[in-house]
C-alpha cells in the first residue's frame, strides 16, 4: 500500500510541474518572448491546454470572470496542494 501512496504523490508532483509550465509559458507568449508561431512552442503550448483542459474548465464555471485573468492555475495549484496535505497527513491507511 505504500507504493500507491507514492504513485499517488508522483501524480500530484507531475500535475504540479505541468500546471507552473503553462503557468510560465503563458507569460513568455504574453510577452512576446516565445513565438506560439514556431512548431515547437505551438505543440508544447497546444498540448499543454488540451492536457489541462479538463482542470481548469470546471474550475473556470466556477470562478468569477475577472476580465482578462485567470484563476484557474492558482485554485488548481491550491488544490493539488491541499490533496498533497491530505494524503500525508493520512498515510497511516496506507501502510
Amino acid at each position: 500500500m505504500q507504493s500507491i501512496f507514492e504513485i499517488l504523490l508522483l501524480v500530484l508532483q507531475v500535475a504540479r510541474f505541468f500546471i507552473i509550465a503553462h503557468f510560465i509559458m503563458s507569460w513568455l507568449i504574453s510577452f512576446q518572448v516565445l513565438n506560439i508561431r514556431q512548431p515547437l512552442v505551438n505543440q508544447i503550448w497546444f498540448g499543454l491546454n488540451r492536457l489541462l483542459e479538463p482542470i481548469y474548465g470546471p474550475l473556470r464555471r466556477i470562478l468569477p470572470d475577472l476580465g482578462g485573468i485567470d484563476l484557474s492555475p492558482l485554485v488548481a495549484l491550491l488544490g493539488i496542494y491541499a490533496l498533497e496535505i491530505v494524503l500525508r497527513n493520512n498515510v497511516g491507511f496506507f501502510v
